[in-house]
This record gives C-alpha cells, sequence and structure tokens, in this order.
C-alpha cells in the first residue's frame, strides 16, 4: 500500500463503495417511505371520497344487512377494503370494535385498526399502517360524526406487498449496479493509477541520470497537467545543472590552467638559480621572475578563495551608512606609489556634501581597488585615471574611468568572466569577475563602457 497505483485504486473502490452505501441505506429506505406515504396518502383520499354513503348506515334503526351493503358498496367504489368499526367510551377508555366488514371476518381479528381509534380520539382522519398475515398493511380511518360526534370509524385498507416488493427490487438493483460500479472503479483506478505511476516512474528514472551525471537525459513533457508541469520544471533544472555543470569545468580547468603555468614557471626558475655557474646578475633577475610568479600566485589563490565564497554565500556582509566621498579619497591613497610607478595621475570628481548610503564600506573599497588595479595594469604607462563618485535619482554612483586605448571588439560582453584577459598582461584575471560579485551581494550592478580613448566602470548602488 506504499505504491500511488494501490493507494489511488484503493481510493477509487473506496469512493464508490461509500457512494452505493449512501444509496442503499439512505436513497433506497427513503424511497420506499415515499412510496408508502404516496399510498397511505392515496388511501386517505378514497377514505374521504367514499365514506360519505356509510353516513346512511349510522343509527340503531338501521338494520344489519344494510349496513353491511353499504359497506360493501363502498369497498366496490374504493377497490379497497372497508371496515366500519363502532366506537365505545366506557369505564377503560375510548375503544372500537368492528361492526362489519367488505372481506371475511376471519381475516379482521387479526387487524388491530389502531388508526380507527386515533381518528375517533381526534375526530379527524388517521393514516397508519400495521402487520397483517400477508404483510404491511395501509390503513386510512375516516371519523363518522352523528350530531357532531364521532359515531362510527371507516377504516380503508390495502396491502402494502408492492410497495415492500418495489423497495426490495430497488435494493437488488442497487446491489447488482453497485458490484458493477465497484468493479468498474477498481479497473478505472487501476488504469489510472498506472498511467500516473508509469509517468512517475519516468521521471524517476531521468532524475536518476541526472543524478548520475547524465546530462543528456531529458524529462519528459507529455502533458499540461500537475506531473506536466513538473516535468517541465525538472527539465529546465536539468538545463541549469547542465550550464552549472559545464561552466564547473570549464573553471576547473581553466583554474588548473592558471596554476600549472606559474607552477612550471617558478619550477624552472629554480632550476636555473641552482645552476652555480649562474652570474649574480641574471640569479638577481629570475628571483625576481620567481617573486613575480610568486605573487601571481598569491592572487590566483586569493581570487579563487573570494570567489568560492562568493557562489558557496558564506561571504557575510555588513552594511552600515557609508560616506563614499571619504572611502574614496582612502582607498585613492592607497594606490600613490603604484601610480607613481606607472606615471600616472589619479583625479577625484566628488561632490562638495557626503554622498551617504548604508553598503558594505569594505567590500565597496574592494571593488574600487579592483577597478582602480585593473586600469594600472590594461594601461600603458602614463594613463590617468578618474574616480567620481555622484548620486542619480536616488542612488548612488561610483565610476573608474581610465583614458587608454579602450577595450577590444567583443571584449565587452566576456570582461566579466573569470581568467579573461584581453591583453595577456599577468594576473589572476579573477577581479571583475569577483567585483562583480560583490556588486550584485549588495544590491547592486556593476556595468562597463568603452570606446576608444576611455573605458569606465560604473558601480550603482541604492540610495
Amino acid at each position: 500500500m506504499r505504491s500511488i497505483q494501490s493507494r489511488l485504486t484503493l481510493l477509487f473502490f473506496s469512493i464508490t463503495l461509500a457512494a452505493v452505501g449512501v444509496v442503499y441505506f439512505y436513497v433506497a429506505p427513503s424511497l420506499e417511505t415515499n412510496l408508502r406515504n404516496q399510498r397511505l396518502s392515496a388511501l386517505a383520499v378514497s377514505a374521504a371520497q367514499f365514506s360519505g354513503p356509510l353516513q346512511h348506515a349510522l343509527g340503531s334503526s338501521v338494520s344489519k344487512p344494510v349496513v353491511d351493503r353499504q359497506v360493501r358498496q363502498a369497498a366496490d367504489r374504493a377497490s379497497l377494503r372497508v371496515t366500519l368499526l363502532g366506537i365505545s367510551r366506557g369505564t377503560l377508555g375510548l375503544a372500537t370494535y368492528t361492526i362489519a366488514d367488505s372481506q371475511a371476518v376471519g381475516g379482521v381479528s387479526k387487524l388491530r385498526f389502531g388508526v380507527a381509534e386515533a381518528a375517533a380520539r381526534t375526530s379527524h382522519s388517521a393514516t397508519g399502517t400495521e402487520a397483517g398475515p400477508g404483510g404491511q398493511v395501509g390503513e386510512a380511518a375516516q371519523p363518522l360524526f352523528f350530531r357532531n360526534k364521532p359515531a362510527r370509524v371507516a377504516v380503508f385498507s390495502a396491502p402494502l406487498t408492492d410497495v415492500a416488493s418495489n423497495g426490495a427490487l430497488i435494493r437488488r438493483r442497487i446491489q447488482e449496479a453497485g458490484a458493477i460500479a465497484l468493479l468498474l472503479a477498481i479497473l478505472a483506478g487501476y488504469a489510472v493509477s498506472r498511467a500516473l505511476s508509469l509517468r512517475v516512474k519516468r521521471l524517476e528514472q531521468t532524475a536518476g541520470r541526472v543524478a548520475a551525471g547524465d546530462f543528456s537525459a531529458r524529462f519528459p513533457v507529455d502533458s499540461e497537467d500537475e506531473l506536466g508541469q513538473l516535468a517541465r520544471a525538472l527539465d529546465d533544472m536539468q538545463h541549469q545543472l547542465a550550464e552549472l555543470d559545464n561552466a564547473r569545468k570549464q573553471f576547473i580547468a581553466t583554474a588548473s590552467h592558471e596554476l600549472r603555468t606559474p607552477i612550471f614557471s617558478l619550477g624552472g626558475f629554480l632550476e636555473l638559480i641552482q645552476d652555480e655557474e649562474l652570474d649574480d646578475e641574471t640569479r638577481r633577475q629570475f628571483v625576481g621572475q620567481v617573486r613575480q610568479q610568486v605573487d601571481r600566485l598569491g592572487q590566483l589563490a586569493t581570487g579563487l578563495l573570494d570567489l568560492s565564497r562568493l557562489e558557496a554565500g558564506s561571504l557575510e556582509l555588513r552594511p552600515e551608512r557609508t560616506d563614499l566621498s571619504e572611502l574614496a579619497k582612502a582607498v585613492a591613497s592607497e594606490f600613490i606609489p603604484a601610480l607613481s610607478r606607472h606615471s600616472s595621475h589619479l583625479r577625484l570628481q566628488l561632490p562638495r556634501g557626503p554622498i551617504s548610503t548604508v553598503c558594505d564600506p569594505e567590500r565597496v573599497a574592494q571593488i574600487m581597488r579592483i577597478l582602480i588595479d585593473n586600469a594600472l595594469t590594461h594601461t600603458p604607462e602614463g594613463t590617468d585615471i578618474q574616480v567620481i563618485a555622484s548620486r542619480q535619482n536616488g542612488a548612488v554612483r561610483m565610476a573608474v574611468r581610465d583614458f587608454g586605448p579602450g577595450l577590444k571588439p567583443g571584449a565587452l560582453g566576456r570582461i566579466f568572466e573569470p581568467f579573461y584577459s584581453t591583453d595577456g598582461v599577468q594576473g589572476s584575471g579573477l577581479g571583475l569577475t569577483i567585483a562583480r560579485e560583490l556588486a550584485e551581494r549588495m544590491k547592486g550592478t556593476l556595468q562597463v563602457e568603452s570606446r576608444s580613448g576611455a573605458t569606465t566602470f560604473t558601480l550603482d548602488l541604492g540610495p
């Protein structure tokens, strides 16, 4: 019973069984009761319609044969059994007794005619049933008045065997139809649940292939129902996983290549440095090259660590109210030695008042360092750099502009990719990737515009 197929089949069976039970135990008895009430209502109408002539049978001067003839005539006209009962009011209370009956007297003694007493007591017609020799009998009692007082009661009766037989027939038909419905419910439930379970099984098999690394597997979208929507969502997820897997493989391959290059270079320089015949000047040059490669490895390791923390979502931000003008001045002062070596000048274009916003000052400073370092690395010596801070439409903007030759055609679409470099300059190739990730983590954007003679990286943050 753990499978969907078994549960759905049982559900179909249970619902059908409940419906058949409701029809059998509620609808059928109600229908039989309605049929019985209809027969009693018809008896009451006949009693009111054909009891009028029996008024002539009242009085002590009417002979017994006349009374019997009046009762038989009323029975013939109504096509019912008619019994005329007298009323006695003794010390034991009100009671009725039989005066005449349209049928044999032997059958009368077995009927009590309780409705006659009810009609005599209330002076109104009454209906009811009682058990007779052949089954239930329906009765309608009509009081007959003498001097404005009930003197006799005429009871019109008929057997209710047809009502009972109709009720039994209805129950039998319900049982037969219920058995067929239960069989069809089992077959339909099995067919529907099997179709659903097969669709779920296909999704499960495809998910297993994707989990095993087969990203060529496709989830079958064979309908527009809930399972079809689930399959479409899983298929979209499979495409995203495939793209992430390709990006991961490409990242690992590129990272491995980027790490292998300085490591092999370090090994080669160390072998050359071990040469005893190497002069001091050449040895110093090789040591400088080793230092550059070590610096490059350090940048790669730091960049990979920062990028992995960003992608894992483990980098914690500490937002606070920050004056970006003061932050720009502080970061620019850090690059005075590098600007001097590069024979470049950095100009700050800041408004007179403070530019205050809520951000992580350390991460904004990291983005500015990456952009300024990128401008120094990828422009010729003597290229000036400009840092601009402003506020536009409630948002703050920081821009770093260099007046170099600009980016090559086609580089704008890949400038933020990991390890991408436009000119083969030594570096980790991760700085701009990290800068954009940091900007997005702070609900901001980092964009680039480039033309011949100027390249501008713009960081937009919220108010």
